[in-house]
Formats: C-alpha cells, sequence, structure tokens
C-alpha cells in the first residue's frame, strides 16, 4: 500500500471514530446499523445459497448484482453528506495528482458498511451459481471486480457532480430521496408479488441481456465458466474489467478538472437574464394583488426553497399518490382510497406559522386586527390549494381509471373535497392553538419538549377533520345503501365541494380572532428551533 493510500485510508477510519466520538446517539445508531447491515447481508447470502440448483437461480443472481450496481450509481446523488470523503474538493490544496488519488480514494472506499454488505451479497451471488474448480475460480475473481465497479461507479458519479451535491439544488436532490424510495418500495412490493404468481422463469430474458453489462457480467461468467463455456466467462470478465478502467479514467479526468477549475462561488456575478430571474415576477403575475398574492407568492416559495418544507411536500405528494393508485392496480384498492391524496396534502396546512421560525416577528408586524390575520391565513390556504385541489383531483382520476369504476368518480372527488377543506379548517385552528418549531438544522421536524403539541396539532387535527367531514360520509353511506340513491351519488360532488369550501371559510374565520391576539405566543412558540 502506497503512502497516499494508506494516509487516505486512516484518514478514513479517523473521520469514523471522529464521528463516533461525538455522542452516545450517534455511537448506537452506527453499531445498529452495521447490525442490521451485516443480518440483512448475512440473510441475502444464506438465501442465494439455497437457491443453488434451482433452474433460474442464475437470474437471481445477475438481476441482484445489477440492482446493486445501480444502488452504488444513485446514491451519492441522494445521500451527499453520508461520506465526508465523496468530496474530493476538500484535497484540493494538497499536492496531489490525480492517479494516486484515485487509488487511494478507491481503497478508502471499501472501508464501510455499504461496501461490507455488498461483499455479502456479491458472495452469494457468486457462489449460488459457481460449479467446480473453475467456477469458484471465477467466482473469486468476479465478486472482487464486481466490488470495485459498485464503488469506483459511485465515486465516478460523486466526482462529477459534486458541484451541484454541495449546493443548495443538490440538497435539494436529496430531498427526492424519499420519493424514490418509497416508489422503489412500491415496485419491489409490485413486482415480488407479479413473480410470486408467475415464476422466477420471467425473470430470465432481462437477466440474459444483463449478463452481458457490467458489474453484473462479471458474475454471468461464473456461471459461464461452471458450464464450460471459458471463452463466455473470459469475455463477460473483460467487459467488468473494461467497465473499471473506464470509470477508473472518467474519475481521474472528473478530479483532474476539479483541482483546477476555480468555484463558481468566486466567478463574477450573473448575467443579466439570471439577475432579471432572481428579481422575480413571474410568479407575482399569476397571484392576486394585495397581501393576499404576496402571501401566497411566500408560501410557494418556502415549498421550492425551504429543505425541511420540500420534503414534507415531496414526502405527501409521493405517499398520496402511491397509497392508492398502487393498491388500485394490485387489486386490493378502493375508490375512496383516492381521498388520501387530500388527506396527505392537507396535514401542509398544520403548523403554518412554524415554517417561518423566528422570521414570524416580521410578520407578525402586519397583522393589528383579527382581518389582517384572516388574509394572512387565507393566502396560506390558497396557496396550498393551488397544488392540493388539482394534485387530489389528478389521484381520483387515476383511482378511477385503475379501477375502471368511473360511476363512482364524483362521489370519490366530492368528498375529497370535503375532506381538504375540513383539513384547511382545522389546520388554521390548530396553526394558533398549537404552534410549534421546525429546527432548520438536523433531521428532527420538532423542536425538544414540543413533541407533545407537534401530535396534539396533528393527530387532533386529523382527528376534527374527520368529525366535520361526517355529514358528508354519512350522506355517502347513505345513498349507497339506500335502493334507488345510487342514481342520485352524483350530487356529492357539488355538496363536496361547496361543504368543503363553507367549512374552511368558517374556520379561517374562527382561526383569525385566536391569532390575532396569540402573536407573542406564537412567536416564542416557533423560535425555539
Amino acid at each position: 500500500m502506497t503512502g497516499v493510500t494508506s494516509t487516505v485510508v486512516r484518514l478514513k477510519l479517523s473521520l469514523l471514530r471522529g464521528g463516533l466520538r461525538q455522542s452516545g446517539g450517534r455511537r448506537a445508531a452506527f453499531v445498529a446499523s452495521a447490525v442490521v447491515a451485516v443480518l440483512f447481508g448475512a440473510l441475502q447470502l444464506l438465501g442465494l445459497l439455497a437457491l443453488r440448483g434451482h433452474a433460474h437461480v442464475d437470474a437471481v443472481a445477475v438481476l441482484g448484482t445489477a440492482v446493486l450496481a445501480l444502488g452504488w450509481a444513485v446514491m451519492p446523488l441522494f445521500f451527499p453528506s453520508g461520506d465526508e470523503t465523496l468530496d474530493p474538493t476538500r484535497l484540493v490544496l494538497l499536492p496531489l495528482r490525480p492517479r494516486p488519488l484515485v487509488r487511494a480514494l478507491l481503497a478508502a472506499s471499501l472501508v464501510g458498511i455499504g461496501p461490507l454488505f455488498t461483499l455479502l451479497v456479491l458472495v452469494g451471488c457468486a457462489l449460488s451459481v459457481a460449479d467446480g474448480p473453475a467456477g469458484y475460480g471465477v467466482a473469486v475473481v468476479a465478486v472482487g471486480l464486481a466490488l470495485l465497479v459498485c464503488v469506483a461507479l459511485a465515486r465516478a458519479v460523486a466526482a462529477a457532480n459534486v458541484r451541484l451535491l454541495t449546493s443548495r439544488r443538490g440538497r435539494d436532490l436529496a430531498v427526492l430521496s424519499g420519493l424514490v424510495i418509497a416508489v422503489g418500495a412500491q415496485l419491489v412490493n409490485f413486482g415480488a408479488q407479479h413473480l410470486g404468481s408467475a415464476g422466477l422463469g420471467r425473470l430470465a430474458p432481462v437477466a440474459d441481456v444483463l449478463g452481458w453489462l457490467p458489474p453484473a457480467s462479471a458474475v454471468a461468467a461464473v456461471r459461464a465458466a461452471s458450464e464450460g463455456a471459458y471463452g463466455r466467462a473470459v469475455a463477460q470478465l473483460l467487459l467488468s474489467a473494461g467497465a473499471l478502467v473506464l470509470l477508473l479514467a472518467g474519475w481521474a479526468r472528473s478530479l483532474t478538472r476539479l483541482m483546477v477549475s476555480p468555484d463558481g462561488s468566486t466567478l463574477p456575478a450573473a448575467d443579466a437574464r439570471t439577475r432579471r430571474q432572481r428579481s422575480g415576477g413571474g410568479l407575482g403575475r399569476l397571484l392576486p394583488g394585495g397581501r393576499t398574492g404576496t402571501v401566497m407568492e411566500r408560501s410557494l416559495r418556502y415549498v421550492w426553497r425551504d429543505p425541511k418544507t420540500k420534503a414534507a411536500w415531496v414526502t405527501s405528494l409521493a405517499i398520496g399518490l402511491i397509497v392508492p393508485v398502487f393498491n388500485a392496480a394490485q387489486g386490493t384498492g378502493s375508490i375512496y382510497f383516492a381521498c388520501f391524496a387530500a388527506g396527505m396534502l392537507g396535514i401542509q396546512m398544520y403548523n403554518q406559522f412554524g415554517q417561518d421560525t423566528s422570521a414570524f416577528w416580521m410578520v407578525a408586524l402586519t397583522i393589528s386586527a383579527p382581518r389582517d390575520a384572516y388574509v394572512e391565513l387565507r393566502g396560506r390556504a390558497l396557496a396550498l390549494l393551488a397544488i392540493t385541489l388539482p394534485y387530489a383531483t389528478l389521484v381520483t382520476v387515476l383511482t378511477t381509471a385503475v379501477l375502471d369504476d368511473w360511476p363512482r368518480l364524483p362521489e370519490a372527488l366530492g368528498l375529497s373535497l370535503a375532506l381538504l377543506g375540513a383539513m384547511l379548517a382545522t389546520g388554521a385552528w390548530t396553526s394558533a392553538r398549537f404552534p410549534y418549531s421546525i429546527p432548520q438544522e438536523g433531521y428532527k421536524n420538532v423542536a425538544p419538549g414540543q413533541t407533545g403539541l407537534a401530535w396534539i396539532s396533528i393527530f387532533g387535527g386529523m382527528v376534527g377533520a374527520a368529525l366535520l367531514c361526517a355529514p358528508v360520509i354519512g350522506l355517502t353511506i347513505w345513498l349507497n345503501v339506500t335502493a334507488n340513491g345510487a342514481a342520485w351519488t352524483w350530487l356529492l360532488l357539488p355538496l363536496g365541494a361547496a361543504y368543503g369550501t363553507g367549512i374552511t371559510w368558517a374556520g379561517l374565520h374562527l382561526a383569525a380572532p385566536r391569532t390575532a391576539a396569540r402573536l407573542p405566543e406564537i412567536l416564542t412558540a416557533v423560535s425555539k428551533g
């Protein structure tokens, strides 16, 4: 091991030890994640070994290797802060050349929980298809080669996008990780159910193609060597080796560019077009005038720019779509599941002043009467409706289309609108009565000591919204159980829309006096983070 490589590896270990010394909670989290990763990897290894001799075990092994590589490729994009050594610009002032630095960082990348888990799964994939001395010999080479390709792929992606990942847009990109994980989990669940009924043989055509794509080609080479197809095995190994060489070369070029090019923050000011974009005007032209439009624009900019607010919205949008549509696609859903979208997005009305944090004092200075508080709350509700109303309608229509139950579309949409109005009403009231602070740093969404307020605000408001919707729910049930009631269910759409509008108006008017009277208490509560 060269001097640079050993130094960087020791640096990686020192960073790991330093992070664990910060707090006992961090050490416990690291140990727990390591234990879970090792246990899960060992279970994957045992499961793959149990498939030895199965007719389609090669398809599972090749596809599993390809999924691992895909995970390594996207990991730096969605979790850029997980490893400090992913940012090579920290080493820009050191007298290092790209090639030695690539070797050193590649060796350091093999230290950690992720590489250990990947190694266990790759060993299982290779051994599940290996047979005979030639197969086991190629398996040793294939596992090491596949692991290096996965790690080099992650490093090359991180180096090529390091400017993006360390910027605000990069942090915004990390917010999408929740969406990707949620959608991916549902796709895996859907695929597993489909394979359970159709069998593993459906994977064979996909595996045949992936077997010639690195690093899955390395595991496919083990199968080829076990069958005596040595020429094919050598070709597939060479494909993975060539991919490794190309990834290392691309990584080295990215490092060279990073080491010699200036940071964007040191360049002259943006051009006239960028300055015009920053000055705004585009969004404001589409909104109403006066205070209502100003409040709406501020709320929508929070959604677009504030990381915590954006994360909450992305999660709600994803779950609000996934639950009804995926359940309908799997044959286990109901048309009424479409109301889940309105419920998830209506939650964003809760704790409206918490997203302002200590800057709420500027809002408080503009409120001198209940009328001012009403206009403030109305603007925030309209900003939420600008996103929620079309999205909830879209989810309802998609769910109806998947279920092919068009006669029930009016009642489902009417229920969604009534629920949305009830959540806006209760959200405005709980924002004034149970405000809490949202810390700007870290992963927590509630300041210490205010967890009880958050639970009361969210779950109490949700129960209240359900109770407020009781008349519309009761009418829906009555029309569906009455002999001739099905012919009148279309009335639930206009009735639900009217009820949701009325209950929102009433909730805003009830919350406005309380908001105007509790401005100091609200400011104190939202400033603790």
